[in-house]
């Protein structure tokens, strides 16, 4: 943005008004014409002054020349503005896309193949949703995309941090490392695990010039400071001397280790769908920038951190709001459960396209039941939520299935489960057994520990209902939403995208950026104290390409 002159200091006596001439389009002082004009956000639009009676004040033009004399009094002048634009530049150079915008992982493959491949080809980028997933499924997935999209550098694998199954978050880890995926999401980890810290520091090598380069790119989704300082510091050197010892990183990639963070990419998460801490964008994004900001000057790095925004993110105000906050990137997770590439039923899907900003609440998570952590996830027409918090306060309340009085026991088996509590365990025998046997140990030693993985068998299996579309087990889907669903469902209602069949992840990603750039422009404009209508400050989704 320039401005043509100073109002406040003024010019020379002596220096000629630069204005404004006309072209084929006069200048628009009335609120439609200043709305039609802001909207078109990949044209430079003059700032003048002019009008008549009312009108008189500030408005818009665009075309026409400049020069002394005759005309509009230019006040100044804005550059264009392409959604390509928004978030930092190097976010794209970095990972070969058109936009700063990731569409994330949802777990369970609901992020399947299929809406990660579309996302590439439309130079987006994509993470499958392996969390939830034994290894072989993950693989196979693996296997597909490396095959439709090779080494492209805008796609990638979810790898979800598995206290409670430690070995399959290394399987997860060597065979994303083994296929060469080249961008890798890091979630819902507290602590860096050696897993992590292999997949971040596999790819290290030095280039001509001596400058480190990364194979492999591990973004980090956080939500809490201490998690995101680990992330942004260099990998702590006991975990690298392991992994160097164990002959899992060569000498020279834990030399290199020490010189970079664990990831360059650090995804704040605020109030989203699946793990969240409830924390607003507005509080969570400004603090981990500073913290940023320290960590790099501290460490001396030579390339930036970027920090991008996840959650909440459903409407095109949201998504400015990200950018003008300091997002690098954009992330969206639940509103893609809507889009027709999606993993989950039909059934399913209708029952989030009806939801509101309210239609959500906390409730236990299946892949860390015991510790208590919570997922955010739909309420409406659904009872998951409290159905699962019952099964958590009787695993609080006693040490085993045997202490649970027969009365609480026979409730829990016809108003939760479905099933006797003893074929119930004889379905979680038959999961654990070939998955990890090492469960079945444990639950015979720790009746407790049997007790969680019971109530983990509904807590878990609810989720799938929800991707199969059981239509008998449709009170127990388990669906992964936090308030900006609701807040799409209302941005999209009665536009294309509120149209099953033509809700794809590459139409709401567009729509979404188009809509940012729309809106930032005209928040460009009012400071020019340009009389902007808030109908401005809207943006109705359409077809883009």
């Amino acid at each position: 943005m320039t401005t043509a002159r100073s109002e406040a200091h003024g010019t020379a006596a002596d220096a000629p008004q630069l204005c404004w001439r006309p072209g084929t389009e006069a200048a628009a002082f009335d609120p439609s014409g200043i709305i039609a004009l802001a909207a078109r956000v990949r044209e430079p639009v003059h700032v003048v002054r002019g009008g008549h009676g009312d009108r008189a004040g500030y408005g818009l033009a665009v075309g026409g020349s400049l020069g002394p004399g005759a005309g509009h009094p230019l006040v100044g002048l804005v550059p264009p503005l392409y959604p390509e634009w928004l978030g930092d530049r190097g976010f794209a150079e970095a990972h070969g896309t058109r936009f700063p915008y990731v569409a994330g992982e949802m777990a369970g493959g609901i992020a399947t193949t299929r809406m990660v491949m579309a996302l590439a080809r439309a130079r987006l980028l994509g993470f499958f949703g392996a969390a939830g997933l034994d290894a072989d499924r993950v693989e196979r997935a693996v296997v597909e995309l490396t095959s439709a999209l090779g080494t492209a550098p805008n796609w990638g694998v979810n790898l979800i941090h598995s206290p409670a199954e430690p070995r399959l978050e290394w399987q997860v880890a060597d065979l994303l490392l083994r296929h060469r995926v080249r961008r890798i999401s890091a979630s819902a980890f507290m602590e860096l695990t050696p897993a992590v810290v292999r997949c971040a520091a596999a790819g290290l090598r030095l280039d001509g010039d001596g400058r480190v380069v990364r194979d492999t790119q591990v973004f980090a989704k956080v939500s809490r400071r201490e998690v995101a300082q680990r992330f942004m510091s260099p990998a702590p050197e006991a975990l690298v001397d392991a992994l160097v010892r164990d002959g899992r990183l060569t000498a020279e990639q834990g030399r290199l280790a020490r010189r970079v963070p664990v990831a360059e990419d650090v995804t704040v998460e605020a109030d989203s769908g699946g793990h969240t801490d409830n924390r607003p964008l507005s509080v969570v994004l400004p603090e981990l920038l500073a913290l940023r900001d320290t960590l790099a000057a501290r460490y001396g790095y030579t390339r930036p951190v970027r920090v991008g925004a996840a959650g909440g993110l459903g409407t095109p105000g949201a998504v400015a709001g990200a950018f003008a906050l300091g997002a690098a990137y954009v992330v969206t997770g639940s509103v893609n459960q809507l889009a027709v590439e999606s993993g989950v039923s039909q059934d399913a899907r209708r029952l989030l396209a009806a939801a509101g900003v309210t239609d959500v609440a906390m409730a236990p998570a299946a892949d860390m039941f015991e510790q208590g952590v919570r997922v955010q996830v739909l309420t409406r027409n659904t009872l998951f939520a409290a159905r699962a918090g019952r099964l958590y306060d009787t695993y609080r309340r006693y040490r085993s299935l045997e202490e649970i009085p027969a009365d609480t026991r026979r409730r829990l088996e016809r108003e939760v489960f479905g099933a006797g509590l003893d074929e119930v365990w004889a379905d979680t025998e038959r999961y654990w057994r070939p998955r990890d046997p090492g469960q079945l140990d444990r639950a015979a030693r720790d009746p407790r520990h049997r007790m969680a993985l019971v109530f983990r068998w509904y807590v878990g299996n609810s989720s799938r209902w929800a991707i199969e579309g059981r239509p008998e087990r449709r009170t127990d889907y388990q669906l992964w939403a936090g308030p900006s669903l609701g807040a799409f469902n209302g941005w999209v209602r009665g536009s294309p995208l509120a149209d099953p069949a033509r809700c794809t992840v590459t139409q709401i990603a567009l729509n979404l950026l188009e809509g940012a750039a729309v809106l930032t422009r005209a928040h460009q404009l009012r400071t020019f104290g340009v009389p902007v209508p808030d109908a401005a400050l809207s943006f109705r989704p359409r077809e883009l390409a």
